[in-house]
């Protein structure tokens, strides 16, 4: 039991890092250029920065947990699985669409004017979190292991296949941005690169699913035996090297590409996440001194809530008017900028982050955990 519960420590960890970083990229002191470290943006167009494995790992993260949980289906009917997985999957999509209609009014010259549906993005990082889940937790409950494999070999190949086969590999001219304005429309898009185009569309979200499938098959991989050895823990930072050696080598056809979340983007990131877990069990089971991180555990617990609570505390801080400017445009210039604009632009998501934290830290020490 202590061994389990070690795990789940590991698996906290991981999924309080990842949340961490993600509250920490999504909310410097100012978007402007110049203003941010390299690290913390998103590569342009095709390469990997440290901030890309943000969301994939958060991905990863959810697989792993479904290692943990899926024993307790093994007596419930189909009809009892579906429906909790299809209702936490609704959930989750429409929280992440109601947050990006929020507050459904913006300013417009000093007046404040209602955000039409006809321009609200249907998709974002929480839809594709619940999609993701739906159609992984639908994969993982009916396929044995061996066919989980070869339906994340389906799905990255398929990906592959439809993205050359229908287009090219760049911002205008992509298979899944045709798709995306047939079925959404350019008004329910992201516009963040210029023209209409998700980073979160429709097709791109199918190999976004393996990233799911590959944090099942880890903690799967984990928990099985009776005992958590040295041997274990080489094997998932050996799997984790191959398959980032493998990215590389598909990188030749098929650029990184985070944006487009290319195959070879997947393959590189459950490698770097299955390195990175093999070196929390060895931190965390195998140190003589474990080392201690109790602060990452506090996002890990309630990873998903303090999440949603970051993103709606950054729309309300950048909704609040302070004459001219929003709350948190004043709050960057005149208590951080002295800093330096790009060191008082990550202070301000540090303080950020922590604020989140220490709401979770109070619902850690009330013993809250919400759940979907």
């Amino acid at each position: 039991q202590n061994l389990i519960m070690q795990r789940f420590k590991a698996l906290d960890v991981f999924r309080g890092m990842t949340v961490c970083l993600m509250i920490v990229v999504n909310t410097p002191g100012t978007w402007k250029a110049g203003h941010i470290f390299a690290p913390f943006l998103h590569a342009p167009w095709d390469g990997f920065t440290p901030t890309d494995l943000v969301f994939p790992s958060f991905l990863f993260a959810v697989g792993t947990a479904f290692a943990f949980v899926k024993s307790r289906w093994s007596d419930k009917s189909l009809g009892d699985v579906f429906g909790k997985i299809a209702k936490r999957t609704l959930i989750i999509f429409f929280l992440g669409y109601f947050l990006s209609w929020f507050p459904f009014v913006k300013w417009s010259d000093g007046e404040l004017i209602g955000k039409s549906f006809e321009s609200t993005r249907f998709l974002g990082v929480l839809g594709r979190i619940a999609l993701c889940y739906f159609f992984a937790a639908i994969l993982i409950f009916y396929l044995d292991k061996r066919q989980l494999i070869i339906a994340s070999g389906a799905l990255l190949f398929g990906y592959w296949g439809l993205m050359y086969g229908f287009g090219d590999y760049t911002l205008e001219n992509n298979f899944g941005r045709t798709i995306d304005l047939m079925l959404l429309g350019d008004s329910h898009m992201y516009h963040g690169e210029g023209i209409a185009f998700d980073p979160e569309g429709i097709l791109s979200t199918f190999p976004a699913i393996v990233n799911v499938i590959g944090g099942y098959l880890a903690g799967a991989f984990i928990i099985m035996g009776k005992s958590l050895n040295y041997e274990k823990v080489a094997k998932l930072f050996m799997y984790g090297c191959i398959l980032m050696a493998l990215s590389y080598v598909w990188d030749l056809g098929f650029p990184i590409n985070k944006k487009l979340w290319t195959s070879s983007y997947v393959l590189l990131t459950i490698g770097i996440n299955l390195v990175m877990l093999a070196g929390l069990i060895y931190a965390i089971d195998f140190k003589s001194k474990p080392m201690s991180f109790n602060f990452f555990e506090v996002f890990g617990k309630n990873p998903l809530f303090i999440y949603v609570f970051s993103i709606f505390l950054s729309k309300v801080i950048s909704f609040i008017r302070i004459g001219e400017t929003s709350l948190k445009g004043w709050s960057y210039d005149n208590l951080f900028l002295w800093m330096g604009p790009k060191t008082g632009s990550f202070a301000f998501a540090i303080l950020f982050m922590l604020i989140c934290w220490s709401i979770g830290k109070w619902l850690d020490r009330k013993k809250i955990y919400i759940r979907v």
